[in-house]
This record gives structure tokens, C-alpha cells and sequence, in this order.
């Protein structure tokens, strides 16, 4: 009886680490795409290629993202801005741009 919740545990927890991993993936693709806007100026068309080919649709729902065109316009919207990812995801900016949105309310 305990070897089959052990089993699913397992599973369960083998499931979260490739999404963890997939998104990974999709966070270096931002990260691409971004090196590109500002190298080339074609960032959010990079993005916007790669999301909507077969591998970028796969990828993003493996990630546990629904592959659709609002999931895209974000990730484009998210280049245009340039912020790389590990700083968008700090808590430092996070608390940056929350003192901004105060200032210019």
C-alpha cells in the first residue's frame, strides 16, 4: 500500500522537476531575445518566431505555459521592456518598481 503513494510521490515530484526545467528554458529564451534587441533590434520577433514554432509551442507547454498569442504578445512585451531575466526576477527590481509605480501615483 505505502509502495504505491511512494510511487506517485515520486512521480509527482519527477513531473515538477521537468517543468521546473522547461521553464528554464523558456526563461534563456527570453534571455536570447533580448541579446538580440539589443544587438539587432529583432528581439520580440525572435520571441515571437520561436513561441509559435512546433519546438517553442512544445517547450512552453511542458513549462506549463498555454502556447496562445496573449502567452506571446507577453514574452514580446517582456523583451521590448529589456529587462534580462534574473533581474526581472529579484526581489531588489521587484521592490524598484514598486516604489516607481508609488511615485507616479
Amino acid at each position: 500500500m505505502f509502495d504505491d503513494v511512494d510511487s506517485a510521490a515520486f512521480t509527482s515530484e519527477q513531473g515538477n522537476r521537468a517543468q521546473r526545467l522547461f521553464a528554464a528554458v523558456v526563461l534563456a529564451a527570453l534571455d536570447d531575445a533580448i541579446a538580440d534587441d539589443k544587438k539587432y533590434g529583432n528581439g520580440p520577433e525572435v520571441i515571437a518566431r520561436w513561441a509559435r514554432s512546433r519546438d517553442g509551442r512544445e517547450v512552453l507547454m511542458c513549462a506549463g505555459i498555454e502556447p496562445n498569442e496573449r502567452s506571446v504578445g507577453g514574452m514580446m512585451d517582456f523583451v521590448r521592456r529589456g529587462v534580462r531575466t534574473s533581474v526581472a526576477l529579484s526581489r531588489e527590481e521587484s521592490e524598484r518598481q514598486h516604489q516607481a509605480q508609488l511615485a507616479a501615483a
